[in-house]
């Protein structure tokens, strides 16, 4: 049998022995669809199908909420509807933001700077552009996860185009000083990106207040469908289409918009800007709630990231004397990730954690939990039983 396949099994055949799903706590990883973005999503499959390019009365109707869509994005961020580009997610997004900037500004320079502990999706392409003769620089960040801004600085050089720095780290939570990149960028006329894929939904986002001139998002990590996302691109930003055809999304995303999905992305955005601080305010209680029962519970716990200047709702920890691996196999009445690359052979420690620091006993044990909007009290609660138990199981196993 091959790898892939014994691993669906196995999964299979564990999950098989409980009569309930397991409690979801890998929120960063992907959110569900909100019911009332599914609602207003589902006549966009059927009777207003249209195509928004269309100068009929099927396609008016698309493009009319596209607009709409458009402009409740553009409200939660506090910019204008045309600054608004839709994708089809944040890797979309990431990668239009900086190969769009690099081509169009090559003529002025090739230098790009971003942060050690970048998604992929903002990795993989300065990597790719590295390979095409651009000069990209990763900034180290501290025992926390945090950039300083003084070593941006002095990484700039004259031929610097543009900085790429996230707004919070999937992995850890940990917010950057976007605001301090911000104003610095500003003052010396260089394009500045934020990959803010994980901190939309969970704390304010204003492109203004944060002074950046392209901002990614993407839809499924805030309760709206998967591929959806956006692009923030001030207006008189320099940057290239990628997706080269008809003039879309004003000639920077060719080809037929996903009328359902935008939809969808303009209704969670629609929510968001009505009730964010009472989401925020949720999902802080349920994960101190949860740090506190298992510190409680178990000694020697570590946090990784900065112990306030996270999101709400992230908590990575390291479990002493165990592999995050192996507790969260023990334990499959919870859905969590790891701080260990899941797919590498042999287990290679993630790169955030590693860019951190964190020592490799540390952070084998690492595990990311992630709570959301539909977490409740008694989720926590079991959580942190199921957890603990096993936990001196394994520990227990190892030392007899």
């Amino acid at each position: 049998m091959k790898p892939e396949k014994q691993r669906e099994f196995e999964l299979a055949s564990r999950f098989a022995q409980f009569r309930h799903k397991p409690i979801y706590v890998d929120y960063n990883a992907t959110t569900p669809v909100d019911p009332a973005v599914l609602e207003e999503m589902f006549p966009y499959f059927s009777e207003s199908f249209g195509n928004p390019s269309s100068f009929n009365w099927y396609g008016l109707k698309a493009k009319e909420a596209i607009d709409q869509a458009r402009s409740r994005v553009a409200d939660c961020l506090g910019c204008q509807p045309h600054e608004i580009i839709f994708t089809s997610g944040g890797t979309e997004s990431n990668n239009l933001a900086i190969k769009g900037v690099a081509y169009a500004c090559q003529y002025r320079g090739n230098h790009i700077i971003t942060s050690a502990i970048e998604h992929p999706s903002v990795y993989m392409p300065c990597e790719y552009l590295r390979k095409q003769g651009f000069d990209i620089t990763y900034v180290p960040v501290d025992e926390y996860g945090i950039v300083s801004v003084d070593d941006i600085r002095n990484a700039i050089k004259n031929s610097t185009i543009l900085i790429s720095v996230m707004h919070a780290n999937n992995e850890v939570g940990t917010i950057q000083p976007i605001e301090e990149i911000g104003l610095m960028s500003k003052e010396l006329g260089i394009y500045f990106h934020t990959d803010a894929a994980q901190s939309f939904g969970k704390i304010p986002v204003n492109v203004d207040d944060l002074g950046v001139d392209l901002l990614t998002l993407t839809g499924h990590k805030f309760y709206a469908p998967k591929c959806s996302g956006a692009l923030y691109v001030r207006e008189g930003t320099k940057i290239d289409p990628l997706i080269n055809g008809s003039p879309q999304e004003f000639g920077l995303r060719a080809g037929t918009e996903s009328v359902p999905s935008i939809v969808g992305l303009g209704k969670a955005c629609h929510v968001i800007s009505s009730s964010l601080e009472k989401i925020s305010d949720h999902l802080l209680r349920l994960r101190e709630r949860l740090f506190e029962q298992l510190v409680s519970e178990i000694p020697g716990i570590r946090l990784n990231g900065h112990p306030t200047q996270r999101v709400p709702n992230t908590l990575n920890i390291s479990f002493p004397g165990v592999h995050a691996k192996e507790l969260l196999a023990a334990t499959p009445e919870i859905a969590a990730s790891t701080g260990v690359m899941s797919h590498s052979q042999p287990e290679e420690i993630s790169h955030v954690l590693k860019a951190m620091g964190v020592e490799e006993r540390y952070a084998l044990g690492a595990i990311r939990l992630s709570v959301g909007r539909w977490t409740s009290d008694t989720d926590v609660d079991d959580i942190v039983d199921y957890l603990s138990s096993r936990y001196f199981s394994l520990v227990e196993r190892k030392t007899a």
